[in-house]
Parts: C-alpha cells; structure tokens; sequence
C-alpha cells in the first residue's frame, strides 16, 4: 500500500473469535493482527456489524469460512474506509461505506473487496448500514434476480420477523407483490404487517398451507422464499401456483427431504437456491450495483426501512447470539464498535 493510500493504523485490534464450536460461550473477545488489504481491496475501520443466522452455524462448527478469508465471524459492517489495498479506486479514505464481508465482520477492521462495498446513505445511521448488506444482498439475489418476482405476484417468505424476513417483506412489496408471511407470534404478525405483509400467518396456531390455500382461491402462490427446509420443502410445493418458483436459502428443519416430483411436473416448478458467501467478488459486486441503484434510493426516501431489534457492544458478541437463539427478536440485531 502507498502512504497516501492509508490512515494511520495500528498494529492489532480487538475482535470476536470463535473458541472451539458451540453456544454463545464461545464467542470471546481476543487482540489479533489488523488485516492487510489485497489487491482490489479496501481496509474498513468498523462501525458497527451486523449478527446473522450464518454467523450462528459458524459459531456451531456448522459453515467454515472460504478457503483464504477471515476465521473470524461475521459477514456485514458499516464504517469508514482506512487503507486502500493496490488497484482500488472505487472510495476515497475517510468515505463512510457498508459491505457484505466473507468473515471477519466482528472487528474493529475488516478488508474486503471493493465491489462488494456501497457508499453509506447520509439518512442511515452505521448501526442502521451494518444491518443491509448480509439480508439485502441475500433477499434481492434470490427473490429478484434467481425467483425473478414480478409485480402483480404472490410472495411467500417463511420467518417475517427476523433479518431476511422483514428485508423480504419490504422489497417484494415496494417492488408491486402481494406478500404473505409464516411467524412465530401474534405480536411478530403485527409487525409483519406494519412492515407490509398482506397476510401474517402464526405457523404456531395457523397451517400456512392452508391459509394460502383460502387466501388465493386454490391458485396457491408464485415465488416462496425459504429458510426452514425440512418437511417444509413437500408443503411449499404444494402451496406454489403453476410456474411457481421456490427458492431455499437455509434450512433450520434440514436439508433433506420426500417430495412428490409429480407436483413439480404438472406445476411446471422451479426448484433453487443459492449461498452468497462462496461466489466471487464480481459476482457480489454485481449484487451490490443493483442494490445501489434499485433499493439504496427507497430506503433513502423512507419507503423501506432497517428495522434494528437490538444493539450490543462487541465485547458482548455472546449476549447478542444469546439473543438472536432465543428467536424472540424482530429485525436485526447488531454489534456497536
């Protein structure tokens, strides 16, 4: 790196390991080497970092970073731009940014490539900017440019409440869908819907299945986004219209499943899905310019909002987890640097 491309940095940084594999106790704050940015790459000073499900199958043993990133978890922050690493031109130190990170997120510096960093908008706070990347990034990828949702269509998303969910419901619905939502309470049915749900389904007391079945007169729905899998896969192919699409991003119930294929013919189903965490920088970079371009101005002017659950110092990595296990939050929950 050349002088001019660098603030002054220190040597080490505080940041949140993971101690072996497990619960929240094995998140533990320790002083490692501040990250050196590659070619293409810009060094972040953290702001803030957003908790997510995948830092939770990390901290698990259950999803190890790529090969040659971060060991640290951690996959969205917001802050200001330290170091330029060689080649990138895209930020000027000091430019306030959020990215969606491989690893690493949990830390006073992170390095990522440039393409996957948006500059952050003055109306959003950095706590605010650490929780788009990782839900929005995954939500416009799969629902827009993999489930290709259009305006008019029905929309189904499984979890409302949480990160995705309530990123789910606002993109579907500022972009023309008709939105239908699975959570866990009566309370997290209410804020589906200021969100913009349509229809909020308690899966504790309701069959979604069958509420989707009412609701649309038989036709059923036309793209379902899913992170449950499990016995949910067979009920979301029964629950898809002709030419439906069912994209699945996780799976909380497993990933195996019986399905009737005879559905998937006479529907004419699309079955897919896709992890954001393996794809090269060209591939996010593309992402990002999208988001950019067609979500940013929305959230600008207030028609989509970042709903935060709850903040927690980064010190306190393992009472966020705790949090996030517990299922009782809506929106998202992030670490305060």
């Amino acid at each position: 790196m050349k002088k001019e491309n660098v603030m002054s940095l220190p040597t080490s940084m505080k940041a949140v390991a993971i101690n072996g594999s497990g619960g929240p106790e094995v998140l533990i704050l320790t002083e490692v080497p501040v990250p050196q940015p590659k070619s293409g790459e810009v060094l972040i000073k953290v702001a803030a970092a957003g908790v997510n499900r995948p830092d939770v199958l990390q901290r698990q043993g259950n999803y190890p970073p790529p090969k040659g990133h971060s060991e640290l978890p951690g996959l969205e922050v917001s802050g200001t731009v330290a170091a330029l690493g060689e080649g990138a031109t895209r930020f000027a130190l000091g430019d306030p940014v959020m990215a969606l990170v491989p690893g690493g997120g949990y830390a006073e510096y992170a390095a990522v490539s440039e393409l996957s960093c948006i500059k952050k908008p003055d109306v959003l706070s950095f706590v605010e900017a650490a929780a788009i990347p990782e839900t929005f990034f995954t939500v416009w990828h799969n629902v827009f440019q993999r489930g290709h949702l259009k305006a008019g269509e029905k929309f189904l998303v499984h979890g409302g409440s949480g990160g995705i969910g309530t990123t789910a419901v606002q993109l579907a619905k500022a972009f023309g869908a008709t939105v239908f939502t699975t959570v866990g309470s009566d309370e997290k049915c209410e804020a589906a819907r200021a969100l913009g749900a349509d229809v909020a389904i308690n899966y504790r007391t309701q069959d979604f299945g069958q509420v989707i079945k009412s609701e649309t007169a038989g036709k059923g729905v036309d793209v379902i986004l899913d992170m449950v899998g499990g016995d949910y896969i067979e009920k979301n192919i029964r629950a898809l219209a002709d030419d439906g699409r069912l994209v699945n991003i996780a799976f909380q119930k497993g990933s195996t499943a019986t399905v009737d294929f005879i559905r998937v013919m006479l529907k004419r189903l699309t079955l897919t899905g896709s992890t954001l965490r393996i794809r090269s920088n060209e591939v996010k970079g593309e992402i990002a310019a999208a988001i950019a371009k067609k979500v940013v101005p929305l959230v600008v002017a207030g028609q989509i909002k970042v709903p935060i659950d709850s903040t927690y110092p980064l010190a306190d990595a393992a009472e966020a987890h705790k949090r996030i296990d517990s299922g009782t939050h809506i929106g998202k929950i992030v670490l305060t640097v």
